[in-house]
């Protein structure tokens, strides 16, 4: 179904009439959702607030939710980076609800507490994590006509903390590869109508185990004839992100390399603060902010109130358009876009210096 319909969605809209006169110059839609008896009923998502600006930037998704009477509502939990485990009753309650925002959890280095994040997904089975690092209008960056989406395996090798110490001193990681991931990309990039699907590896050294991750991309490309598919090196893809990022529109990674990806891709677009992402499962979802740098801020933005709440409210609309409420995505992220764009309210890391609030209260203007 999904071979036919997408180009027979492009080729209507392709072939709509001009707005009508006073109707502006916006998009006119010609093909209607036509959602299913009961759809537009509101839908339960769980909320983790989570630690450092976490709240501030949930609180923020709340207001802007309630604004502009989107149809859902959240059961919101309290859970820290700190704790042991992730309560079970917030594990039932994402598995009920099949969708979770989430801000930042504070993630343990070395010894001790391991990373709820990694818990969240690996219990869900959230093994594909996509982020969208696009430029934003308004924003200046020394890049421009970037726009890539990077898909990465979410629990396996490096992550699944597969490892332990065969002797003292000794210590061996498990990596594996997962034919899914490359799936996930290549149906991504067909449905979304992206051109090019680049594999990221290392299979120069790890010859075996991302050898294998470029075996099962290849297999999957070869199903996608309209795709053009390529192959890099991480090494040699960090340095053309930076230098020429414009060459890249869908990259499928193992998870170790497109945690480095992402992340030096926000720095090419404005930082982490204006990055969206969620981690997708067969059946559930979680959305948070796309890159893990920075993801909990620090105690002065907390103190002054003074963190970025872009990057979550478009992950929001992420969720939105997850959820079927693809109108109410779409206003949310044109009012976002909007206070980026004139550039009266921009937190510090975006060269200005609202809060959080501020920011807020100027998403919701825009809105009306």
């Amino acid at each position: 179904m999904a071979r036919r319909s997408a180009p027979l969605l492009r080729r209507l809209v392709a072939s709509s009439p001009p707005p009508l006169p006073g109707h502006g110059g916006g998009a006119r839609r010609t093909v209607t959702y036509m959602p299913r008896p009961g759809d537009g009923t509101p839908r339960p998502v769980t909320l983790i607030p989570g630690d450092g600006i976490g709240p501030l930037v949930t609180g923020a998704v709340q207001q802007v939710m309630e604004a502009m009477h989107a149809p859902l509502y959240f059961e919101s939990y309290d859970v820290h980076g700190n704790m042991p485990a992730v309560p079970p009753a917030v594990i039932e309650s994402i598995r009920r609800n099949k969708v979770c925002l989430k801000g930042g959890l504070a993630t343990p280095v070395g010894g001790g507490v391991s990373s709820l994040n990694m818990q969240l997904r690996k219990e869900l089975d959230l093994y594909a994590s996509l982020v969208n690092c696009a430029n934003v209008p308004g924003l200046p960056t020394r890049h421009k006509n970037v726009d890539i989406v990077v898909i990465r395996e979410n629990t396996e090798g490096e992550y699944s903390g597969l490892e332990h110490e065969v002797v003292p001193g000794v210590v061996e990681s498990l990596k594996f590869c997962s034919e899914r991931i490359a799936k996930y990309a290549f149906e991504y990039a067909y449905l979304n109508n992206r051109k090019k699907v680049t594999a990221v590896h290392k299979a120069n050294i790890m010859k075996l185990a991302d050898g294998l991750f470029l075996e099962s991309c290849r297999e999957i490309a070869a199903k996608y004839p309209s795709i053009e598919y390529n192959e890099i090196i991480v090494d040699n893809c960090c340095m053309q992100l930076v230098s020429r990022p414009e060459q890249f529109d869908v990259m499928v990674t193992p998870n170790l390399y497109g945690n480095l990806v992402a992340n030096t891709a926000a720095g090419l677009v404005g930082g982490t603060g204006v990055m969206p992402g969620g981690n997708v499962g067969q059946d559930h979802a979680i959305f948070e902010q796309g890159a893990s740098a920075g993801n909990v801020g620090n105690d002065n933005l907390v103190e002054q109130q003074r963190a970025n709440p872009v990057a979550l409210l478009l992950s929001s609309a992420m969720m939105l358009r997850h959820l079927q409420f693809p109108s109410f995505a779409d206003r949310l992220e044109t009012a976002v876009k909007r206070v980026v764009e004139e550039g009266k309210y921009r937190t510090k890391d975006l060269g200005g210096d609202s809060t959080t609030q501020e920011v807020t209260d100027a998403v919701i203007a825009n809105l009306k």
